[in-house]
């Protein structure tokens, strides 16, 4: 069993800054962050294999978005930068520990552990 704990959520003006943190309590092989805005279904962010450091981004996010691990590969973060008021949601931290790439890491379907999610709002 993983738990997740996140932390870095709040408030910020558009085009502001906000880096996220979710720290696992155990071995991770896949790590993401997810997003939900009300009345949307759960979105696919940024994903990164713990061990090689590999990483794939949500269209949306791409260029504005950079998540990265720790050395203990125990933490990984999300740096949201020129954030938009559509960035507007939940985050969401997921991790599994099943060994093998994905064929879509950014599906919701890959990933066993949940964390319990951290408000993110973008005021324009």
């Amino acid at each position: 069993q993983v738990q997740l704990v996140e932390s870095g959520g709040g408030s910020v003006q558009a085009g502001g800054s906000l880096r996220l943190s979710c720290e696992a309590s155990g071995d991770t092989y896949i790590m993401a962050w997810f997003r939900q805005a009300p009345g949307k279904e759960r979105e696919g962010v940024a994903v990164i294999y713990t061990g090689v450091g590999t990483t794939y981004y949500a269209d949306s996010v791409k260029g504005r978005f950079t998540i990265s691990r720790d050395n203990a590969k125990t933490t990984v973060y999300l740096q949201m930068n020129s954030l938009k008021p559509e960035d507007t949601a939940m985050f969401y931290c997921a991790a599994d520990n099943s060994r093998g790439p994905r064929l879509f890491p950014l599906r919701s379907t890959n990933y066993k552990y949940w964390g319990q999610g951290t408000q993110v709002t973008v005021s324009s």
